[in-house]
């Protein structure tokens, strides 16, 4: 009789049994092969977020009349410069209400105000509206080769420039964290004292969301006025969270202010 060949049952399952672990453990491999490679995508993603919301506020804060430059704590708030050129002479009688200059080179939409030198003034000085003072009323439009400025209503310099530097300013922006959130206001009425974080959020300005995933309360600023030597210096710092775990990624960064009155 010929011998039959085969696989005996016990053998059947040890072979189902090492398959089995051969499987589990192929399995666990790939999961955490992609669970790194997804903590890699989520690390480089925050990364660049912070890259991309630190160069918004540098770019910014970079082109600020550097006077105006201030914080409470929870926002950074600044008067972002329009343009600059040289007065050939301040307003002047009967009406004081125009201003004679060298043409901007470029145009200058109305609403804009103007700003003189400033070093003798409060910094709330530069927020409001006191006339004599730093800075003017709205003007009218001015054109890009344009010698002269109209402005709404009459006003008187306080200071003078030692260079005859003048600015055109527009309406403030600040930049404030509220819970998770990072926002940009803009459009909203200047004023002597710095308005809250909770005030522009519920004001009439424009808000634009620049993060979703702040860890509350990491946006640090800190602002260092400018002299008669130096810009003005802005240093802040905020940490992204992981929107799935608990990993963050902290910023910062360090911001001189270009314009000198």
């Amino acid at each position: 009789m010929s011998r039959q060949l085969g696989f005996t049952l016990v053998e059947l399952v040890m072979v189902i049994v090492l398959l089995g672990i051969v499987a589990t453990i192929s399995v666990q491999f790939v999961a955490l092969s992609t669970r790194g490679a997804l903590d890699v995508s989520e690390r480089q993603q925050r990364a660049l977020h912070g890259v991309v919301i630190s160069e918004q506020i540098t770019r910014e804060v970079r082109e600020a009349f550097p006077l105006s430059v201030r914080e409470n704590g929870e926002c950074l708030e600044w008067l972002p410069v329009i343009a600059g050129t040289g007065y050939e002479s301040l307003t002047t009688g009967p009406g004081f209400d125009e201003v004679s200059i060298v043409p901007f080179g470029r145009a200058v939409p109305a609403g804009a105000r103007l700003v003189v030198y400033g070093y003798g003034s409060a910094q709330s000085d530069l927020y409001g509206t006191s006339n004599p003072g730093p800075v003017s009323p709205a003007i009218d439009a001015v054109a890009d080769s344009s010698t002269t400025i109209k402005l709404f209503a009459s006003h008187r310099f306080r200071e003078r420039s030692p260079q005859q530097r003048l600015y055109a300013i527009a309406s403030p922006v600040s930049i404030c964290q509220v819970g998770p959130w990072l926002y940009r206001f803009n459009g909203y009425t200047a004023s002597g004292s710095q308005p809250s974080a909770a005030v522009l959020n519920g004001g009439s300005g424009t808000r634009e969301v620049m993060s979703a995933n702040l860890v509350g309360g990491s946006f640090n600023l800190r602002v260092t006025p400018p002299s008669l030597r130096r810009a003005a210096v802005v240093n802040f710092e905020f940490e992204l969270a992981d929107r799935d775990g608990d990993e963050t990624t902290r910023v910062s960064q360090e911001v001189q202010v270009r314009n000198v009155p």
